[in-house]
């Protein structure tokens, strides 16, 4: 299990924890998506933040979708996680590569922009909910911890991390998630969020060999309690049926427009890249089945 998730808590009981590395999963976004060093910390911090919110809060067959919508270069970020710790997602421009900042690291705050952070929660309601807050930071991880804060009323701290390499590999990928729960003290929290303050650098602390079981002992105490561990990935729910769907849902003018002058038709996956290609003959059969 190369990428996984830990849920732990301190002895207390009174605050919770995720801890992740998804070196593995956000590789398989880059790779999917050509991204460059910009885009990539983009994409990869938003696909971390997915699964941190969907191990946190999420229930059988649930699923949330995270859209990042800044007007920096990356453009708009859509992220989609589930309650089995899969997650997918895009960026609108992933050839993006800006100069580093001052520290020589990637500088997403100027990738992302300014806007608004939305979180779509679908729990099988009839109607999915959605939580908006202004984007306040650009660093993704302190914009999760204010929608978490001011959305949902949760007091969090969240870290995300995304090392790329100077060929655009990605060296190493993590996070954590920290929940306060009702009983928390405000002398708990104090001493916890110090400890935060005073850890190493995600990025060289997991290129060292940092594990997320450890990385949990530093912000929790020696004495947390790992409660999970369960494997993430990146993985698409994409398929040629789904996309036979979207085609017969469109009006039988342009379905005829296919067939006549391109003899089949090619649809292209956002979230992961996919082509599906549809004949002549199959577009035909998906036309005789609409109605007049």
């Amino acid at each position: 299990m190369n990428d996984y998730l830990v849920k732990a808590i301190d002895k207390s009981k009174n605050l919770r924890l995720l801890t992740i590395t998804a070196k593995g999963l956000v590789q398989e976004a880059q790779t999917r998506h050509d991204t460059w060093s910009a885009s990539s910390a983009v994409l990869g911090r938003s696909l971390i933040a997915g699964v941190l919110l969907a191990g946190a809060e999420l229930t059988d067959k649930e699923e949330l979708t995270i859209r990042l919508l800044g007007n920096g270069p990356v453009g708009p970020t859509i992220v989609t996680a589930k309650s089995d710790l899969t997650v997918k997602g895009y960026v609108k421009n992933p050839h993006i590569a800006l100069p580093p900042k001052k520290n020589g690291h990637i500088d997403v705050k100027k990738a992302v922009g300014e806007g608004w952070l939305e979180v779509t929660k679908d729990l099988g309601l009839k109607e999915p909910y959605t939580g908006q807050v202004p984007i306040v930071s650009g660093e993704i991880a302190e914009d999760i911890a204010y929608y978490l804060t001011k959305s949902e009323q949760i007091p969090s701290a969240v870290g995300l991390s995304v090392f790329v390499n100077l060929n655009n590999t990605i060296g190493e990928a993590s996070g954590f998630m920290l929940q306060a729960l009702p009983g928390a003290t405000d002398s708990l929290i104090t001493k916890t969020i110090d400890r935060i303050n005073n850890l190493p650098a995600l990025s060289t602390a997991f290129l060292d060999g940092l594990t997320p079981e450890k990385l949990a002992a530093m912000i929790l105490g020696d004495d947390c309690k790992i409660l999970e561990k369960d494997e993430v990935a990146f993985k698409c729910d994409c398929s040629k049926e789904k996309y036979g769907k979207i085609l017969a849902t469109m009006k039988k003018s342009q379905i005829e427009a296919m067939i006549k002058e391109d003899h089949g038709a090619e649809l292209t996956c956002s979230f992961c890249g996919n082509k599906y290609h549809y004949t002549e003959d199959e577009l035909k059969t998906i036309l005789s089945k609409k109605a007049d």
